[in-house]
């Protein structure tokens, strides 16, 4: 075995030695000598020897063309005035074999004319005049191998560089794929997770309403909370509150009875104009005991504050704190004037229900003392702008059986028990069309179904 891998072995390292012996020869200066004399050959030859180069030489022009065929040459040495072919002619010629070589010309001082042809056409580096000084020649190889391995460098620099930018080019072309991919990856995952996001948010409101109904089934007021919370948003709007404390607004109105769950059914039916003191008293406790209950969420910690101070009132003779004017947080202001215009609407608050004229007038009475005077001119806008819309703004009343998938309800679709079915903004699926009409069924009633004008008369429009 140990004899196998001896033998295995000599071949390599005979291998390395010749590419070693090839690398150290092609660092040698190779030289073409070019004379029809063989004593200016020997002379050159002489004087060349000490300096290591490996020299060629060549008694005519196109002995020495043959020898280009099959030699790379550094520097070509040529005489001028040779027979056949003259020096001139010879290094034109041997431009095209070796393109790269330095060429210098020996001439005499009568060869004016063919040394400037030689210069022009044979791309001649330099030339010498018969006899030559050798320090000259000799600086002149050594100045010329110093320009061809200067051209040769650049060169290699020059290809390496392009191998580079090519190199440089394809990996930017994979980095920018990669980048298209990964960001288009990105932008995938973005658009799932914001309309995740937006289903939690769309499930979570869902929720807070099926929540707020249970209550108003309770109190026998289906609705009520609901209205409470879209106006109280309409007044957030109207004020240029953000789109987020708008929202708050409406889970406020919408939880903001949650607390009465704790109340006496006897209480909860009388109005409160009828209550007595400590009557009164109690209920105005149940803002608290929803505080309560909804302290574990702390998303709605502002929506709690809201509702613990819904019965404070602007000249500070309010409850539970005693707030006085812009102290009171201004959700609080808000969902007080909306949940009284509700009650007003109702007659939960007065014996009689109240039409919007007489609620107008009630709360223009009451500004500055129940309610904060900015926001109470802002419902007054409100209402006469509701008065002046267009036909074209009232949402359409439809039959189940008119419904069709893709429809949006304009307002919250419940039962004549007031019972939460689907909530205002449901875009409708052909299985949730089937579901209202196998409810009206059940409940044997004919439901009271809303969605936005526009889609209903196109769908008159299609039918006709």
């Amino acid at each position: 075995m140990s004899e196998l891998q001896a033998t295995d072995k000599v071949p390599d390292e005979s291998e390395a030695l010749a590419a070693a012996q090839e690398s150290v020869k092609a660092a040698v200066p190779r030289l073409l000598l070019v004379d029809d004399e063989p004593g200016v050959i020997s002379s050159l030859r002489r004087l060349l020897r000490p300096l290591k180069y490996e020299v060629l030489a060549a008694n005519s022009g196109a002995e020495a063309l043959l020898l280009l065929e099959s030699a790379q040459i550094d520097i070509i040495i040529s005489d001028m005035r040779m027979p056949n072919m003259d020096g001139a002619e010879f290094l034109a010629r041997s431009q095209s074999l070796c393109p790269d070589a330095i060429r210098i010309l020996l001439t005499g001082y009568s060869e004016v004319d063919a040394v400037v042809r030689a210069v022009n056409e044979g791309h001649v580096y330099h030339y010498l005049h018969k006899p030559w000084d050798d320090q000259d020649l000799l600086l002149t190889i050594q100045r010329g191998l110093e320009q061809l391995s200067l051209k040769r460098e650049a060169e290699r620099l020059t290809r390496l560089l392009q191998l580079q930018n090519e190199k440089l080019a394809d990996f930017n072309t994979g980095l920018e794929r990669e980048v298209h991919a990964r960001t288009e990856e990105i932008r995938q995952t973005v658009m799932f997770l914001e309309g995740a996001q937006q289903d939690l948010k769309s499930n979570f409101l869902t929720m807070v309403k099926v929540c707020a109904n249970m209550v108003e089934m309770r109190c026998g007021l289906p609705g009520h909370s609901a209205r409470i919370g879209e106006l109280a948003r309409q007044l957030g709007a109207a004020l240029e509150m953000s789109d987020y404390a708008c929202n708050e607004l409406l889970m406020a109105g919408l939880l903001h009875g949650i607390g009465k769950l704790f109340l006496p059914d006897a209480l909860l039916k009388t109005p409160i104009a009828k209550m007595s003191p400590h009557e009164a008293k109690l209920y105005r406790l149940h803002p608290l005991q929803c505080q309560m209950a909804l302290s574990p969420v702390s998303q709605l910690g502002a929506v709690q504050g809201m509702i613990r101070h819904q019965y404070e009132r602007f000249d500070g003779r309010g409850t539970p704190d005693g707030l006085f004017g812009e102290s009171i947080p201004l959700g609080a202001r808000i969902l007080a004037l909306a949940r009284d215009v509700e009650d007003l609407r109702i007659g939960a608050i007065a014996p009689q229900k109240m039409s919007d004229g007489q609620i107008v007038s009630t709360v223009r009475a009451q500004s500055g003392i129940r309610y904060d005077p900015v926001v109470s001119e802002k419902y007054i806008d409100l209402v006469t702008r509701h008065a002046e819309l267009a036909p074209e703004g009232v949402p359409d009343r439809l039959d189940a059986s008119h419904l069709k998938e893709g429809m949006k309800l304009a307002e919250d679709l419940r039962t004549s028990r007031g019972t939460l079915l689907m909530t205002k903004g449901k875009i409708l699926s052909a299985d949730q069309v089937a579901q209202i009409r196998r409810f009206e069924i059940h409940e044997e009633e004919q439901f009271v179904i809303l969605v936005e004008r526009g889609e209903a008369e196109a769908n008159r429009t299609q039918a006709a």
